[in-house]
């Protein structure tokens, strides 16, 4: 296998050159509900737990199912890109839009009767009321979130990155100035956070449309609306579904986490604590996220462009990058030991118990910054259906059954559940690493060519490619 440095040099290039901004995206998406929940909580306790409840419930039920959708174009966008079928990258994204803009309707009955579903999980009715009001309020983002997620596939699968930062960056710096017009000065409260999400959402995919529209660096790929997009929708679909609940599975466990935590001995404890430690985890996971779609970006195109052995190479390049990221994410975990406590709780309890939990959360980032890649990885060849196996078994037949055998059993408590996650990683990264390791390149490559075309016409190998030898 001969992989020389020069070539290595410039796949990284081209990887942090995605990576980077793609992480500044996912900061300013992210930060919408963070400033909003700033906002509600200089209010009253019952207004932030309602928002807080309601939001979590929103990224679970509602924008986690179409991120996992949209991430298809992932495989689709990206191997046409790269096998230079320009228009076909539009089509895919406007098939999208509509799947997801349908998937979003029944998804907003659900938030529509929040309340009724809370209180069947238990939760406080007073607080439950609360947050089907925000739940109601945020419906509008739903359909904002399903077409934002797919323009901004559609942008990234072609390297176009900074336009989307700079059109999330001003988006975030709006809604500061929106949820203090809605909540504070205009008196709206939780309802006025809500709206200023939607407003928010929409005006970013009102940016990122136009840029879209009228930049010459789409003149190829969006050629105006065409029913070309309502064929093949079952295609798209095989693709969206497994790729939804690959995203759903994981996110759901730790919020299965969350209500476990509240089952234990001194359950507010041992909320706060999990809550925070999965906090800490959810900021740094943003690093290898970044990663991760550099990785589908880069693996999609070259495999779409006939270019096995310059695929392989990109798989190469990200698990350097990957194992780079664990380890700086571990250190700074460790680094500030005893000061992730401090900066969340002022109580001795709390700190000293997160304190404690550390070193789990740390191994779990470390492990976090193989699986994420990984997954990126699976996404770019079009192995969505094969992860949503493995995010099932990893997560629903180990990790939790282990968190519980730990925290109820063996009386670990807090840390038995944050353990049995990690270990659910653990097998997530053997699983992945296996089938990754074991691909055979020049059919991944030929298989993009048939998805792309339709047929089994190859594609010229790209002139790079000659200089790599896969496996």
């Amino acid at each position: 296998m001969k992989i020389g440095r020069r070539e290595i040099i410039e796949e990284s290039k081209k990887q942090l050159w995605l990576a980077g901004p793609l992480i500044f995206v996912c900061v300013f998406q992210n930060s919408l509900q963070i400033i909003s929940l700033m906002f509600v909580g200089r209010l009253d306790e019952l207004l932030l737990a309602g928002a807080s409840l309601a939001i979590s419930f929103v990224n679970v039920t509602g924008f986690n199912v179409l991120m996992g959708m949209s991430s298809a174009l992932d495989t689709f966008c990206g191997q046409a890109y790269g096998a230079q079928q320009y228009h076909m990258v539009g089509i895919y994204t406007q098939r999208a839009m509509l799947a997801t803009t349908l998937v979003s309707i029944p998804l907003s009955f659900i938030l529509a009767y929040l309340k009724p579903i809370l209180i069947i999980l238990r939760q406080d009715k007073t607080i439950a009321a609360q947050a089907q009001l925000f739940a109601r309020y945020s419906i509008p983002s739903l359909s904002a979130n399903a077409l934002l997620r797919c323009l901004v596939k559609f942008l990234q699968t072609q390297n176009i990155i900074f336009p989307m930062v700079l059109a999330n960056g001003v988006t975030s710096l709006i809604h500061v100035f929106l949820c203090w017009a809605l909540v504070i000065k205009f008196g709206f409260g939780i309802k006025g956070a809500a709206i200023a999400i939607c407003i928010s959402n929409w005006l970013n995919v009102a940016m990122l449309a136009i840029y879209m529209k009228f930049s010459s660096s789409c003149k190829k790929t969006w050629v105006g609306l065409s029913m070309e997009s309502l064929h093949n929708i079952p295609q798209f679909l095989k693709l969206a579904f497994p790729s939804a609940v690959m995203v759903c599975l994981e996110s759901w466990t730790f919020q299965i986490m969350v209500l476990l935590s509240g089952a234990l001995p001194n359950p507010q404890l041992q909320t706060s604590v999990l809550s925070i430690c999965v906090n800490i985890s959810g900021m740094l996971w943003m690093v290898p996220f970044g990663i991760s779609v550099s990785a589908s970006t880069r693996i999609s195109n070259e495999l779409g462009a006939g270019c096995p052995n310059a695929a392989y190479l990109a798989v190469i390049v990200t698990l350097f990058m990957s194992f780079a990221c664990g380890v700086l994410e571990f250190a700074f975990i460790m680094s500030l030991w005893k000061v992730w406590g401090k900066a969340f709780s002022h109580v001795h309890e709390v700190v000293t118990y997160v304190n404690s939990m550390t070193p789990v959360v740390a191994i779990s980032a470390f492990v976090d910054s193989f699986q994420t890649p990984l997954q990126g990885v699976a996404r770019g060849c079009g192995w969505q259906k094969l992860g949503a196996f493995v995010n099932l078994g990893a997560y629903y037949l180990v990790g939790i059954p282990i968190s519980v055998v730990f925290a109820f059993v063996f009386h670990m408590k807090g840390q038995g559940l944050y353990l049995g996650l990690v270990i659910a990683l653990v097998v997530q990264v053997v699983c992945y690493l296996l089938v990754t390791l074991c691909t055979n390149w020049e059919k991944e490559a030929k298989k993009a060519a048939i998805r792309v075309r339709g047929n089994g016409v190859q594609v010229n190998a790209h002139p790079h490619d000659q200089n790599v030898s896969a496996p």
